[in-house]
């Protein structure tokens, strides 16, 4: 299957650099896969197609505020952008998967300060391109400090020129959902920045139950697919947790023949990930590297709750398998000339 099967023209000011007025005023595009129909709605209205035949499913990480800027010795600016911590039991080092720009400027042994509290030593340089290994040295609260110094990673197509304080607070909350619990992600789930806690309990009381799992998004989910075949593209793997509790509710749910709705693709790799793995949802710690493209057949999803993805991306082709990829790229037409807003600040489609 060719990436250029999976690419699309978008006009670029239909990428939203900033979120809707309030988070459920977002439009939500309502896809039904059976009749092959669309409808223009608004997020608020998805209290309206839910009930309590369905079990919603969030993934409540937090994103950490893991773009750091800082400078070497000489005075030259670095930015080092926290993807992943891979700190060993074995010795007392803070060890981190990061990104380093310019890469070129740094050598092993390299201190980046970042602040008065906190330095960046460079350890390795990895294979993928501007990966380092990192050694974090602090005085005091790691995440206290990241929080006092680090920016919320937006993605590179929100433009942000003048980073002034009160923008960069309004970032801290708008990029984050009103659930997010676990700090461990670089990026958002951006499905769900559109939900209020007021819609959530809307949701409860028609009887939708409510079920969370967690799984820390790296920049491997958003990267294009480089590869001519889409085939020979490798996942990068995110670690994910589901409790017991989660579990219990999906099983007995899928058993009963509820309807599980999941919010956002995180969540849509971690059941199915799991379902693959262990037959069932069952209570682990574990990584996903599942790659979704059509065809695939689902074991555990039934709906899906979604934004507008980038051409080329593993995201798109996880919902073309699930709602037809003629179906899909119908549908992002439409949005389009319907001046729908594109990505993560954007608006969202649901597909039943």
């Amino acid at each position: 299957m060719n990436i250029s099967e999976f690419d699309y023209k978008l006009p670029e000011e239909l990428i939203a650099q900033m979120p809707s007025d309030k988070r459920e005023n977002s439009k939500m595009m309502v896809l039904n896969t059976k009749n092959h129909t669309i409808e223009h709605k608004h997020f608020f209205d998805i209290v309206d197609y839910l009930d309590d035949n369905c079990i919603l499913v969030l993934n409540n990480t937090k994103v950490l505020p893991a773009r750091l800027y800082g400078h070497k010795e000489t005075g030259a600016k670095i930015e080092v952008f926290l993807l992943e911590n891979v700190t060993n039991s074995e010795n007392n080092k803070c060890i981190w998967k990061a990104l380093i720009k310019p890469s070129k400027r740094v050598k092993p042994e390299t201190l980046i300060k970042i602040s008065d509290d906190l330095t960046a030593k460079a350890i390795e340089r990895l294979e993928d391109d501007g990966e380092w290994l990192i050694e974090l040295i602090y005085s005091g609260d790691l995440f206290e400090i990241l929080h006092k110094v680090g920016n919320i990673p937006l993605p590179p197509y929100i433009e942000r020129k003048i980073q002034s304080e009160d923008l960069k607070n309004f970032d801290m909350e708008r990029y984050q959902t009103v659930y997010a619990k676990d700090e461990g992600s670089v990026a958002a789930p951006t499905a769900g920045l559109h939900f209020t806690q007021k819609i959530l309990e809307k949701l409860k009381e028609k009887g939708v139950e409510i079920a969370y799992i967690t799984l820390n998004v790296g920049l491997g989910t958003f990267r294009p697919v480089k590869c001519e075949n889409i085939l020979d593209h490798k996942m990068h793997s995110e670690t994910f947790e589901i409790t017991q509790e989660t579990a219990d509710k999906i099983n007995k749910a899928k058993a009963s023949g509820k309807k599980v709705v999941a919010v956002g693709t995180t969540t849509v790799r971690t059941l199915e990930t799991a379902y693959k793995k262990y037959g069932c949802i069952k209570a682990c710690h574990d990584h996903s590297e599942l790659f979704i493209y059509p065809p695939y057949e689902f074991k555990v999803i039934d709906k899906l709750i979604t934004n507008f993805h980038l051409p080329k991306s593993t995201l798109l082709m996880l919902v073309s398998a699930l709602a037809g990829k003629e179906f899909i790229f119908n549908a992002y037409q439409e949005a389009i000339n319907n001046k729908y807003r594109f990505f993560s600040y954007g608006d969202c489609m649901f597909i039943e």
